[in-house]
This record gives structure tokens, sequence and C-alpha cells, in this order.
């Protein structure tokens, strides 16, 4: 029997489908092995939303080649889409594989089993315009379901749309039996995924708000989470619902990119200032402890330093809880590319620093604001020096010490203060009622 290992680089999307793709393997006859056990193949699920992540594919197949120098590398994902050629080239990969042949991955080992496979496999991306579902499945207490893919939107900044092709989906019911498998495996809480996610449905005439009011009745999941939504599909409506769902987590990740307007037509973003201010009041509005995290680019082409603080000082005043900041990153083919104004790389990584900072203030400010409150915390496997954690409904981290009994459970807890390093505490006093879906309610 054949072993194969995975590694996935980037975001949520590609571990739902790296876990699926696996799952697949397994029925075909593969056996699962960790990466460091050596494989016979390496499957290497790429991102390229960085030139870092392209380095770091070249990195990871030198470290496959290095546990086992006879197994075969498979390069998967975005990157592999977008520069077949060039990851053919680097030593030790043997095949390549696009965004529709990724999911015939099955068919193309057995051929390199064979000695007759190779290559590189890569469809135009016009071409990909069938929707995979996909789901992780390693982690009982969480997982990642894919209900969108691609997108339609072409920001002047990202390769997206050229490495996944046009938004789409399944309908409500074909995503609700992927759910339902989903729930079957035992996970506590769900993600909903994709690369555009809030436009689900829109080729069936369905939308995104349809599907997250019939998840919501669905039978063995404990939580939903919804994954980074854009703001002008992020409706009133949406936040609404969650705002009155039991299962529904109050927590929102809504890309903003850039305070400033002018910018923001820059980067052909279909919003301006005030409706993500907007967005935000909205879910303070109804939701007065829910998280909210913000994607902000630093660097981009014209960005004057008038331009940087009036991101910084918009993001100072507004009430979100934490940032995720990316320094600009030239990418082939965007139009990104070809605007002037370029940005030094030491004025992108200082601008960075400083939003980061901003970013640890705000996410210690958030949690303060949580201390002394009853949560609903699902706690995890992983135990480091007799400690472990979990996230509470509105994503804040607690620690405890660490009881096997706790794993993969939901528990009541009243949260203590913040430790180093911004996680809050809780009582280490237990009283355990378990049952199937019984909580621990810890005093």
């Amino acid at each position: 029997m054949k072993s194969v290992a995975f590694y996935t680089l980037g975001c949520k999307l590609n571990f739902s489908e790296s876990s699926s793709i696996a799952m697949q393997l397994e029925k075909e006859g593969f056996k699962a092995e960790k990466f460091e056990q050596g494989a016979d193949f390496y499957v290497i699920n790429t991102c390229s939303v960085t030139e870092n992540a392209d380095r770091k594919c070249r990195k990871v197949v030198k470290e496959a080649l290095r546990f086992n120098p006879d197994a075969s590398v498979v390069i998967i994902g975005c990157y592999a889409q977008l520069k077949p050629q060039e990851i053919s080239e680097i030593p030790g990969v043997d095949l390549v594989l696009g965004a529709s042949e990724k999911f015939n991955l099955a068919m193309h080992l057995k051929d390199l089993a064979k000695g007759s496979g190779g290559g590189v496999y890569n469809s135009p991306i016009k071409e990909t315009n069938i929707f995979v579902p996909a789901f992780s499945g390693e982690d009982r207490t969480r997982t990642f379901l894919k209900v969108q893919d691609g997108c339609d939107y072409f920001c002047t900044f990202c390769t997206i749309p050229l490495a996944r092709g046009k938004s789409r989906s399944h309908t409500i019911a074909e995503t609700m039996k992927t759910a339902r498998q989903v729930a079957l495996t035992g996970t506590r809480e769900v993600v909903l995924t994709g690369v555009n996610i809030g436009d689900f449905g829109v080729l069936h005439g369905e939308s995104f708000y349809d599907l997250i009011r019939e998840l919501d009745g669905l039978e063995g999941v404990d939580r939903f989470r919804i994954s980074s939504i854009e703001p002008n599909l992020l409706e009133d409506r949406i936040i609404d619902f969650v705002a009155q769902s039991k299962r529904f987590a109050p927590h929102f990740h809504i890309p903003l990119q850039s305070g400033s307007d002018e910018l923001l037509i820059r980067m052909r973003r279909k919003y301006e200032r005030s409706l993500y201010t907007n967005r935000v009041e909205r879910i303070r509005g109804t939701m007065p402890n829910a998280a909210i995290g913000v994607d902000v680019i630093v660097g981009f082409p014209g960005e004057t330093e008038a331009h940087f603080e009036e991101t910084y000082n918009y993001l100072r005043d507004l009430d979100i809880s934490y940032l995720h900041v990316f320094p600009y990153s030239e990418r082939a083919n965007t139009t990104a590319r070809k605007l002037s104004g370029s940005v030094p790389l030491a004025v992108r990584h200082e601008r960075s620093r400083r939003l980061r900072i901003l970013s640890d203030k705000k996410k210690r400010a958030f949690y303060q604001t949580q201390v002394g409150r009853t949560a609903q915390v699902l706690f995890e496997a992983e135990e480091s020096e007799g400690k472990m954690h979990g996230f509470t409904e509105n994503y804040v981290r607690l620690e405890t010490d660490y009881d096997p009994l706790l794993i993969n459970e939901i528990a009541e807890v009243k949260i203590g203060p913040i430790q180093q390093g911004s996680t809050l505490t809780c009582s280490a006093e237990m009283d355990y009622v378990f049952a199937a879906h019984s909580t621990a309610l810890i005093d």
C-alpha cells in the first residue's frame, strides 16, 4: 500500500480541500502518513497570496525529499495554477496539477506509481467552472466546510480569480448534504469557508442568508462560524440573523484593505469606508460582545504617508477586535503591478509593524471587556505545560489546567484575568456533568 503525506499552505479553504482529497485517496487504497515519516508521495497544496508563499513551497519540497529522497512530489493549489512551468522546474517535483486537475489526484498518483505519470496538467482557468465541495476531517473539534469557490471581483492586487476561476457554489440542498456528512463526524464547530462566501448561491437564485438559515437548523453541530466575508455582501439581515441565532457565533472577519477611499478605488474594491463603518456599527448595536477582525494591506502602490495615517487613525478609532496586516506584494498579471507610486519595502514593513502593534492593543482592549463574563468555550486537545485552551463563541482564547475530559467539550465558564500573550484564564474548579452533548460547568 503506497503512502501519502500532505503539507498545506495558506487559507482555511486549502485545508478543507487537502483534507477532502486525502479522504478520497484513502478510499482509493492509499495510506495516510505523517509528513516526517517518509511517505511514498508528498502532496503540497500551495497558496500564492504573497511571494513568501511561493518561496515556502520550494522549502517544503526540500524538506519532503529530506525525509524520503525517493518520494514523488506533487504540487497542487493556487501556485500550481498560476505558475505551473516554474514549479515543474523545481528540483524534485514530479507532478503539477492545476485548479481542476487536483481533484483527480488519485488517478495521477496511480500513474506515478506505475512509472507512467508526471508532468504538468493545467487547464486554462476559464475552464474551471465546476464546484467541488470539501471539508476538513482530521479534527473533531472544528471543521472547515467549503461552501463557495472562485471570485468575480478582480481587485487590482489579487490573483485569486486567476488561480481559482469564477465564483461558484452548490445549491443549498446540495450544500446541506455535505453539512450532514460533517455533522456525522462528531465535530462541534463548523467554519464556513470559501473565496468570497457572501457570493454563495448567486448562480442558483439563492443567497448566503438563505444558506445560514438552513444550517441553523442542522442537528448535530453545536456552533457555526462565518469566515471572511466582504463588507458589501454582509447584509443587515445576515447580521441580524446571527444576533438572534443560538448556533452562529458572534464573530465576523471583514476585509477592509485600506481606510482611504482614494486607495479603495485604486484597489477596485466594491465599497467606500462609510459602508464599512456602517457594518461595524450594525454589529456592535446588535452584538456588543462580538469579535470583529479586519484585513488591511499596507504599502499598496500610491499609498502616501497621509494615506497610511488616514488608515491608521480610522482603525484606531473603530470599535474592532484585531487586525490581520499584509504588506503589499507585487503579483504577476495583476493590475496593481502596473500602477505608479511603488512604496519602498522598508516603508511597507514599518507600516506593517505599526499596525500590528495597534492590533495587539485592540485585541487586549477587547479581551479586557470580556473579563468577568460567562461564556461557552469549546476546548481543544492540545496540551502545553499542563495547560489546554479553547475558544469562546466570540473567539476569545481561554486557558485552563489540562483535563482530558474537557477535550472537544463545550464548557460554560466565567472568564478570568488576562495572562501573558493576551490569553484569558478561567477557573480551575470544575463540576462535570458529561453526556452526549452536555456541558461542563466551570464555577
